[in-house]
């Protein structure tokens, strides 16, 4: 009598030919082209915020100390004509002095400072963009009051002769996107002390030069109101 036969089981799964493998990993790798971009920006865009909050903290935090040491609020008026940046600076840890920036020359090295130039009587700085990224420089005389960098990297430029303005690269010059309204960010210092963002109501440029598609020299200026309370700002960046 024979043996019995063997019997056999099967779970009607099959493995898959390489051609298969080729194709799924063709597919992921074309999944991942095209989400890492966009994962990246977003990682970037959300650093930058992060960037732009921690700069009011910082602000705020120099304007207040020195505010107390002095025995009154500094404002745009008691820190005009160029004062600012001498009664602000030593409250920042380890400040690298960049004299007074823009086309007024700066003493420090030009990869940490921003330096302008001059053409066509236009002062500009060349290694920043406007908001919308559509002016390859923006205008100089905002930004070349006095100007320093702080332990953390972040670049402080100062406006300080009719209007007072404190604007801040939160990730230094040497990171892009170099771009007003993207990580160069400007704030006012008003004649009762306080810090507003730029664009904000009562402030040079409430409502005005934050555009997508304008061209001048001070587009974005205007933007750091709205990057603080537009939910949408951060995501629909030029």
């Amino acid at each position: 009598m024979p043996p019995p036969a063997k019997l056999t089981y099967s779970n009607g799964l099959k493995g898959f030919t390489l051609a298969e493998v080729l194709i799924t990993l063709g597919i992921i790798g074309v999944v991942a082209a095209m989400t890492m971009p966009v994962l990246i920006a977003n990682k970037q865009r959300k650093e930058l915020q992060t960037g732009l909050k921690e700069a009011y903290s910082v602000l705020q935090q120099a304007l207040t100390r020195a505010s107390y040491e002095q025995g009154e609020t500094v404002t745009s008026q008691n820190a005009a004509n160029r004062k600012l940046k001498s009664i602000i600076m030593p409250y920042f840890d380890s400040p690298v002095d960049c004299s007074w920036g823009g086309v007024h020359g700066t003493n420090a090295s030009t990869v940490i400072c921003a330096g302008g130039t001059t053409e066509n009587s236009v002062q500009s700085i060349d290694i920043y963009n406007n908001y919308s990224k559509k002016s390859g420089k923006i205008k100089a005389n905002p930004l070349d009051d006095g100007q320093f960098v702080i332990k953390n990297g972040m670049l402080i430029m100062i406006e300080n002769i009719e209007n007072t303005y404190i604007s801040v690269d939160v990730n230094g010059n040497g990171k892009k996107p170099n771009a007003w309204g993207h990580d160069l960010f400007t704030f006012q210092l008003m004649d009762d002390g306080k810090l507003l963002p730029m664009g904000a109501p009562g402030t040079v440029y409430y409502n005005q030069e934050c555009s997508k598609t304008s061209t001048s020299l001070t587009n974005g200026i205007g933007c750091t109101y709205k990057a603080f309370t537009d939910q949408n700002y951060w995501k629909t960046l030029p």
